[in-house]
């Protein structure tokens, strides 16, 4: 009666045991893969250049993945195999302490071998999660490019590409487990011998009647007990040094430390109304010796219209993304309505800023909940003007479900010019004090993009445009030239043609030399 009821408590306690570990370990997960984005959220685009989009992705699936596999075999078994080892040992000694020393003396050398395997291991497996990265880069990079793949026929060359990443992570791999299943074997060979020991030292006791044959019976029973629990633990050895180095990883991005970017708070009765100001502003981009912008300096008064213009890479983008703190400035100071701009909350000084960026990127869900992203509250009337002023609305009405129409992941589903007004009116719901088009009108036909400009005329907000057309900069109240990172010549469209030779020969490239002259005013 004892022994059933003992069963049955053995029965209870295992599924018991299942529910909370399985329970426990999915919690882990979750909680671990909120922390790891919520912490990757917080990064700046200076910590985020740091780490491939591939590799954080690694990191917040198969890393956390790894660990909770962990917590999961922990409670179920990682504290049964030591009890099973350290209660066969306890009872071994309690038949006979002569003979159970035979392979009790086994037991320190075989937890060497393992922390050994252990540690070989977690270096390893480190190395085979970074040949994961390469791999999920590649695949990504060969999902999000499939067009560009498919047009120039390179399939088989990404083929092999991949292949070839693939390949590395089987090798790394196998050379990671051929040392955890070299463990399994040495560590039975060596108990294997110890109870050959035992049956031999055991059957010369018997013969002089030291010991009777239930004691050596016993302790062999209990010997296999200790190797099957051994052979366990070469298990979990190899389970906690994936862990290991799944840990390393993880822990490097949680542990990241705030890099102060974040400022004081802006008073919420203070309004950004848009003047900008950059005082010899220099910087470079981190790990980078060479500026890309350098002594810049302008002002930009509250409601004007600022056109920047420049070959690519002259820094048109990285003066702007300044105005944004996605980065800051290495020297000089930028202000913004006579406050440097390091003592504004970066929340509130981007809830004041629309930003349109060259490629246009949506969000897998409908039309609506991308230009929601605007603003989280916006009503129906602000969301018609905004898409009636990006010249997106009609577009939007000839769709199957309007503005319930679902997007594929970055607007797959929809052309250049569309994704481009459809970011610019998620910038425009936000009613912004400071609007920044980089180079966003650059997939719109002229007469799409004269309404445009003419609509923006309306908001009271200090606008920056990059663009390349002197039919779009003749419309600013100023013009920025820049060429190299320097900002070469500043002023009106009619200043920079008397004035700056350079800006007279992109006059002259796009219209012609003295083809200016047919589109003054054609706005």
């Amino acid at each position: 009666g004892i022994m059933l009821g003992i069963s049955v408590l053995a029965f209870l306690s295992g599924i018991i045991n299942s529910f909370y570990a399985g329970h426990t370990s999915q919690s882990f997960g979750y909680e671990l893969r909120n922390q790891l984005f919520m912490k990757v959220q917080s990064f700046t685009f200076t910590q985020l250049s740091r780490f491939p989009a591939s590799s954080l992705i690694t990191r917040l699936t198969n890393d956390v993945t790894q660990l909770q596999n962990t917590v999961f075999m922990s409670l179920r078994i990682m504290l049964r195999a030591p009890l099973l080892v350290v209660g066969g040992v306890v009872m071994a000694l309690t038949v006979n302490a002569k003979l159970a020393l035979m392979f009790v003396v086994m037991i320190p050398v075989l937890v060497v071998i393992l922390i050994w395997a252990m540690k070989k291991a977690g270096k390893l497996f480190k190395s085979v999660q970074g040949k994961l990265d390469q791999v999920n880069g590649v695949m990504r990079e060969n999902l999000s490019g499939m067009r560009v793949i498919k047009a120039f026929f390179r399939g088989k060359y990404e083929e092999e590409r991949f292949s070839h990443s693939n390949e590395a992570l089987m090798k790394r791999t196998m050379s990671a487990l051929r040392l955890i299943e070299f463990t399994m074997p040495a560590l039975m060979l060596v108990m294997n011998l110890s109870l050959l020991l035992v049956l031999w030292y055991g059957n010369m006791e018997l013969q002089k009647g030291n010991v009777k044959v239930g004691e050596v019976v016993a302790i062999i029973q209990y010997g296999t007990r200790v190797t099957a629990a051994l052979s366990i633990l070469s298990m979990i050895v190899m389970v906690f040094s994936r862990a290991k180095a799944s840990a390393e990883r993880v822990s490097e991005i949680l542990t990241i430390e705030a890099d102060g970017l974040e400022g004081s708070a802006l008073p919420s009765t203070e309004k950004v109304t848009g003047q900008v100001e950059f005082n010899d502003v220099t910087f470079r981009y981190p790990g980078t010796e060479r500026p890309v912008l350098e002594d810049v300096s302008f002002i930009a008064g509250a409601g004007e219209t600022i056109a920047i213009m420049g070959a690519t890479g002259s820094g048109k983008t990285s003066l702007v993304q300044l105005i944004l703190r996605l980065y800051d400035a290495n020297q000089g100071s930028i202000i913004i309505d006579n406050k440097d701009i390091n003592t504004y909350d970066v929340e509130n000084l981007r809830r004041s800023i629309g930003f349109v960026p060259q490629e246009g990127f949506l969000f897998t869900g409908t039309i609506k909940e991308n230009l929601a992203w605007g603003k989280e509250d916006v009503s129906n009337e602000e969301m018609l003007e905004a898409t009636m002023d990006a010249q997106i609305h009609e577009t939007i009405m000839k769709l199957p479900n309007q503005y319930l129409t679902r997007i594929g992941q970055k607007g797959v589903n929809l052309s250049g010019g569309q994704k481009q007004r459809i970011s610019i009116a998620r910038a425009l719901v936000r009613k912004p004090k400071i609007l920044i088009l980089d180079d966003s009108t650059s997939a719109l036909d002229l007469k799409t993009e004269a309404l445009l400009l003419s609509a923006l005329k309306k908001y009271t907000c200090t606008t920056f445009i990059i663009t390349q057309k002197i039919s779009t900069a003749m419309e600013a109240d100023q013009i920025l030239l820049i060429e190299d990172g320097n900002l070469l010549a500043k002023g009106s469209h009619e200043e920079l043609l008397k004035h700056s030779a350079l800006y007279q020969q992109i006059v002259d490239s796009q219209f012609g030399e003295g083809g200016i002259h047919h589109v003054e005013g054609a706005y």
